[in-house]
């Protein structure tokens, strides 16, 4: 999802089991310009109803909250990966640390108010791809440690085994890797993989 959703044109789904609440929500979205929003007013086969939908943010309002709905909430929370804006009553410092490390993205306690919806809407999506952000940075810098490990790896195979100095066996690494247009990790783990079956 790019920074540029963050307009009309999201898909909303919105779990809440007050109508009354739920057409407050529903007029500060309207009021935003949002228009393609589903409201449920029961939580069970919630996840499947995802799947077909697909929607962009979910927002989740529990009006007084018992342990074992929140729960199931941040179950669903944990297995979708989507922003998520929750408004709650009332909480308590677990719930709140359950919510974040469930993936809630805004989580909003004792304030529902139509105005307040679109301003936590576009908090719950820049935190949410702030967050992926991060997360796509994490995975990119881990292989990138575990593709240099193994270039280290194969370096040291080609070293011993040909008897070549450091840059050599880097050379020759780099070399392979135009000649059969792949990346240099991946003919580095055909030499490691080698190495493996030979001793």
């Amino acid at each position: 999802m790019s920074g540029s959703k963050i307009t009309a044109d999201l898909t909303i789904l919105v779990i809440d089991e007050n109508a009354i609440r739920a057409s407050i929500i529903e007029e500060g979205l309207a009021e935003a310009g949002h228009c393609k929003v589903t409201v449920i007013h029961e939580v069970n086969g919630v996840a499947r109803l995802i799947e077909t939908l697909e929607p962009d943010v979910i927002i989740i309002d529990i009006e007084s909250p018992n342990r074992d709905m929140m729960e199931h909430m941040f179950q669903l929370t944990r297995s979708v990966s989507r922003p998520i804006a929750m408004f709650v009553d009332r909480s308590d410092t677990a719930s709140i640390e359950a919510a974040v490390d469930a993936g809630v993205s805004a989580y909003i306690v004792d304030g529902l108010k139509k105005e307040r919806v679109k301003p936590i809407l576009d908090m719950a999506v820049s935190r949410f791809n702030a967050f992926s952000r991060l997360q796509r940075e994490l995975a990119e810098a881990r292989n990138a440690l575990e593709e240099r490990k193994i270039i280290e790896r194969a370096k040291g195979i080609l070293m011993k085994m040909r008897g070549l100095s450091e840059e050599d066996a880097f050379a020759l690494l780099r070399q392979s890797a135009m000649n059969e247009k792949k990346k240099i990790a991946d003919i580095a783990q055909s030499v490691v993989t080698a190495a493996g079956l030979l001793l």
